[in-house]
């Protein structure tokens, strides 16, 4: 298993490691065939000018190497959202919000990384810049990976891949549907969406500003903490509590339908071991769930931002995507009023049914990661792309919907693909959803 940020962080303050060279073990793994369609720009050259400042390891972050997604602006740096629609777009003036949080507390960025084209869906694949293969961050690179490259789930691909394969110890992403948990469940990997109002998103291309949420993926959920405090400028409340003290739940309804036998075999024996540590675990429906708002917002609230975009540059997008976000434009404006408070009522009822307890817990996606070839680009596998995209958000979704937290760890054992947890509660839960992640990750890493 790969050195997490902190474990690393002391070994640099000890002396018994250094910044550069911490740095090029990373740029040697963004160089390997693992990452060969993960980064859209490279930074290496201006990293190892960064990893020779003095006092870096007395920072939270200490200089270690961060991927950025290619949403976010970058000072002097064109922002592609994964699109050749931008490809003549001016250089930012200077770093989002999130970039600039994370250079401030010692980021060393190491690139900007593939992501699926506007971020417009949770499988990973992008037609421009290629697709990076899954990679297992727990037990190195999957079972079959070198006969049947598989898909590394999106939109946060690029960012996830550089995670797993040790290129990064962070990749800055976005998750408003699930582009944060999904390519962590896949790649083996911890990924945390907080509450979309505590990290500003401005300086980041919109996919729905009403759910998008800067966060990121890591490689530990100690290291989750770190960047969550960072990126929201404020300290999680800790708690040494165990995993006995707290009252949890599995929904029923919904988030176990059609598990494919891997994640169902993986998510139930994962349970099986929390009980045995001492959790209380209830199974409960949650039928609000099975009332969500039957319209979107991703569509209306992208195309009010793409419809000039669109007039010029249409026949450069993906049609998966383009199609999409033109759907948009028939949304009426009582319609779209009527779908926010269509929002808040079915908030309410999610929160009355999930009273009393601290966090829910579910599989991040129904199904591991499919082959690559099942869905490229192509329309005669536009079919199987939208089957597999809607069962990758199926379960993330919903907690952008009820503007909550999640945090997706691995609990797959060595021989299995890739499988996540998801620890989820309502908005302003963050603290709680990670304290209760730490306690999982240390019963399941004595597996």
């Amino acid at each position: 298993m790969l050195s997490d940020l902190l474990a690393t962080r002391d070994r640099l303050r000890e002396g018994a490691t250094t910044v550069p060279a911490e740095l090029e073990r990373c740029i040697e793994a963004a160089q390997a065939p693992a990452n060969q369609y993960s980064f859209v720009h490279p930074m290496f050259e201006a990293a190892r000018t960064t990893a020779e400042q003095p006092g870096l390891t007395n920072l939270p972050l200490a200089g270690l190497a961060v991927s950025v997604k290619d949403l976010f602006d970058i000072g002097g740096q064109s922002t592609g959202a994964g699109s050749v629609a931008l490809a003549d777009a001016s250089p930012a003036d200077e770093d989002c919000q999130a970039v600039a949080r994370l250079r401030a507390a010692g980021a060393n960025l190491i690139g900007r990384t593939n992501m699926v084209e506007f971020a417009f869906s949770g499988v990973g694949v992008n037609p421009h810049f290629g697709t990076p293969a899954a990679w297992d961050a727990r037990f190195g690179a999957l079972p079959d990976s070198q006969t049947s490259p598989r898909i590394p789930g999106g939109s946060s691909s690029g960012a996830g891949v550089s995670v797993a394969t040790g290129a990064a110890f962070i990749g800055l992403g976005s998750d408003t549907g699930g582009s944060i948990r999904i390519p962590a469940a896949l790649n083996g990997i911890v990924g945390f969406k907080n509450t979309a109002r505590l990290v500003p998103t401005t300086g980041a291309v919109p996919l729905s500003t009403t759910l998008d949420t800067a966060c990121a993926m890591t490689r530990s959920v100690r290291d989750a903490i770190v960047v969550h405090e960072v990126l929201a400028a404020r300290s999680v409340d800790r708690s040494t509590a165990p995993l006995s003290q707290y009252r949890l739940a599995v929904p029923s309804t919904l988030f176990l339908d059609g598990l494919d036998s891997t994640v169902a075999r993986a998510f139930e024996r994962t349970l099986a071991t929390l009980r045995q540590a001492g959790a209380t675990i209830d199974t409960i429906d949650l039928p609000a769930v099975r009332e969500q708002p039957a319209y979107g917002f991703a569509a209306p609230e992208s195309y009010a931002w793409h419809r000039d975009l669109l007039l010029r540059a249409g026949d450069r997008y993906d049609p998966r995507v383009s199609a999409r976000i033109e759907k948009g434009a028939t949304l009426m404006a009582w319609e779209y009023i009527d779908l926010l408070q269509a929002r808040q009522s079915w908030i309410a009822r999610m929160m009355d049914q999930m009273a009393g307890y601290d966090a829910l817990l579910s599989p991040t996606v129904p199904i591991v990661a499919p082959p690559i070839a099942d869905v490229a680009p192509g329309a005669e596998r536009d079919a199987e792309f939208f089957r597999v995209n809607n069962l990758l958000l199926r379960n993330t979704s919903v907690i952008n919907l009820l503007d909550g937290c999640a945090l997706s760890l691995p609990c797959h054992v060595q021989g299995e693909l890739p499988v996540g947890l998801m620890v989820w509660h309502g908005a302003l839960r963050d603290d709680t959803v990670l304290n209760i992640s730490l306690q999982i990750e240390q019963i399941l890493q004595k597996q």
